[in-house]
């Protein structure tokens, strides 16, 4: 059974994720974070990109409520929150695991697989909440070469279009 977002409260969800990105950012890392619940709401574990504290790549906000909560026998009535668009490697985690539905607390700063999550079967709610977005705005502001190392882009090799 696919979880039923219509019956769950989405705001309370995110303020989950929202405390585990101040936490990071607190830690002096990237402000993003996560939560994984079940079809119910209840909370299975909840996390923070930790990348630039622990020099791993590979802990992600939704990487590290995955693996915070544990072992289940199936993912595929979970509900993966997150303050921002899963990355190719976050949305990749969902899929492999068939987490039944993703809950956006923004895109505008980072689209990731959204559309591909969304082209592939999976239930995503963008929530386009304002305090998300400045959140990682005002991050990417303040530490533009961590926010490229962090999405993998290489700014001398990455062209943006510049007024003439």
């Amino acid at each position: 059974m696919r979880p039923s977002l219509d019956t769950l409260d989405l705001q309370a969800m995110l303020a989950v994720a929202l405390e585990e990105a101040r936490i990071g950012l607190a830690e002096g890392g990237i402000p993003i974070g996560a939560a994984l619940f079940d079809r119910r709401g209840n909370l299975l574990g909840r996390g923070h990109n930790r990348r630039v504290q622990e020099g791993d790549p590979s802990v992600h906000g939704e990487t590290d409520a995955f693996r915070h909560a544990g072992r289940q026998k199936s993912y595929r009535d979970t509900i993966m929150v997150t303050t921002l668009a899963p990355c190719w490697y976050c949305s990749g985690l969902v899929r492999q695991f068939k987490i039944g539905a993703v809950v956006v607390g923004e895109s505008v700063n980072f689209p990731g697989g959204v559309d591909w999550l969304r082209e592939n079967g999976v239930e995503v709610v963008d929530l386009a909440s304002p305090e998300c977005i400045r959140l990682l705005a005002d991050y990417i502001a303040a530490h533009p070469e961590v926010w490229n190392e962090d999405i993998g882009e290489d700014p001398e090799t990455t062209h943006h279009a510049h007024p003439s």
